[in-house]
């Protein structure tokens, strides 16, 4: 994201008229931007997907492609439907002001253009896209890349809809005790050192966490993006996961600190996957029996001594190369009957 407050902004003009090019470039260089040319709307659309721009001022009569043609493929295009485009054309008629409002412009202005009026929206647009990106950029700094892109995509709403995908439970063994061992900024340092390695194994295999408590995380594989193979992507994240807290230990052994060790557990199956809270303030999570069960799952691990658990529907979505150990049933509170727990061993290196 460039950020507008520092430096020229980068424009792109387009228009099939070199003299209209040439003279509105050289305008907007004296005003201070950066600024690019096209002469028709599809050399337009190959410089937007190449480049970054900030603003695309936009004519609308072109051979090839014209400006509306333009205007419904922005639209269409996640990565470009935000880019603020100004309409210059020699159209006239409130029809044709309409429509290209209704395709996403952020302005028509009528050929031959004010120059002191085309300033000024230029300005106006570009404050906008600025307050925008540093909203998106707020967003996605407390949100997951895939959240952001569900919100942007769908908007937001509270509730949610029926997906299957998997649950992984984990969190630190013993850290309560830890905690009260140490100061508490080498705690908040731990928490922050064990945060960067377990996002980074969970959201190498299509995971999102989706809740950080403490030392505990919660992470889902297949919402909000879909994910065909949830159940393997899960487990590969979480013996990851156990093989970067060995290599961590390693580090607080030369330190002398104590070791770590974290409990996993992982179920899949169909969840309610969605935003709750409030309209001022909500969260994504999902919610279900799966979610329950992952979360008893990762609680046993500390019963059954091993540090990953998952559940039958996870088993059966696993290849023949994860070496798994059955435990046997478990009964477990709010569970009718009893459940098929196994015991997931770490990835064998070739």
């Amino acid at each position: 994201m460039r950020d507008l407050r520092n430096g020229p902004a980068r424009l792109l003009v387009v228009d099939d008229n070199k003299v209209n090019r040439l003279l509105l470039t050289r305008s907007l260089e004296l005003q201070g931007h950066s600024v690019a040319s096209a002469e028709n709307g599809r050399v337009a659309l190959e410089m937007l997907q190449r480049e970054g721009f900030d603003l695309v001022l936009l004519d609308m009569e072109m051979p090839e492609m014209d400006g509306f043609q333009v205007l419904e493929r922005l639209v269409h295009d996640r990565k470009l439907r935000d880019l603020p485009v100004i309409v210059t054309s020699s159209l006239e008629g409130v029809s044709n002001v309409v429509r290209c409002i209704e395709l996403g412009a952020e302005d028509y202005l009528t050929k031959p253009v004010n120059p002191v009026l085309l300033k000024a929206r230029i300005g106006a647009s570009l404050e906008k896209k600025r307050l925008r990106d540093q909203q998106t950029e707020l967003v996605r700094r407390f949100a997951t890349p895939e959240v952001a892109q569900d919100l942007q995509d769908s908007g937001f709403s509270l509730g949610g809809k029926l997906v299957h995908a998997s649950v992984m439970f984990s969190d630190i063994r013993g850290f309560t005790s830890l905690a009260e061992s140490q100061p508490p900024e080498e705690t908040i340092e731990l928490l922050n050192t064990y945060y960067a390695l377990m996002f980074n194994a969970i959201s190498g295999h299509g995971g999102v966490v989706t809740l950080m408590m403490g030392d505990g995380l919660m992470s889902v594989f297949g919402a909000p993006v879909p994910l065909s193979d949830h159940g393997e992507s899960a487990v590969r994240a979480a013996q990851e996961m156990v093989e970067l807290i060995d290599l961590f230990n390693l580090e607080r052994e030369a330190e002398k600190k104590p070791p770590i060790k974290i409990g996993i557990g992982i179920a899949s199956g169909e969840m309610v996957a969605g935003y709750t809270g409030t309209n001022q303030r909500a969260t994504y999570t999902c919610i279900g029996d799966t979610v329950n069960l992952a979360a008893r799952l990762e609680t046993h691990t500390k019963v059954a001594q091993r540090a990953i658990l998952i559940d039958q529907a996870t088993r059966a979505a696993l290849s023949e190369h994860v070496e798994v150990e059955p435990l046997g049933q478990v009964p477990f509170k709010g569970k009718a009957a009893p459940v098929d727990v196994f015991s997931v061993g770490l990835e064998q290196k070739l």
